[in-house]
């Protein structure tokens, strides 16, 4: 049987009754929120992974892969890398993002 240590509790109570206004969330809900792109409403996908800055200990980056289709047949390869301070709002269910296409 896993047991907690009081540090772990206390980490785990403060998450459970957050009361300051702020949100927590975990890492796996994280995943299931949609990114779009406010500029132009496109559907970017799913958060994948996140670059963490070790010494700061904050989010840097989120990684959404682009090309889910099948077998990723018409897809184009690769991945987005959207910095945090483009993330405009957590919802729900969806990320906004704002970030300008290269062309």
């Amino acid at each position: 049987m896993c047991t907690r240590t009081n540090s772990q509790r206390a980490a785990y109570n403060k998450y459970k009754n957050n009361k300051s206004g702020s949100v927590s969330v975990r890492f796996s809900e994280f995943q299931e929120k949609e990114v779009i792109n406010a500029c132009d409403c496109c559907k970017l996908g799913y958060v994948e992974d996140l670059v963490i800055d070790e010494k700061k200990g904050k989010i840097e980056a989120i990684i959404i892969p682009k090309g889910r289709g099948i077998c990723n047949l018409f897809c184009e390869d690769g991945e987005y890398i959207i910095p945090f301070a483009c993330i405009k709002r957590i919802g729900p269910d969806i990320i906004l993002v704002e970030m300008h296409e290269e062309k």
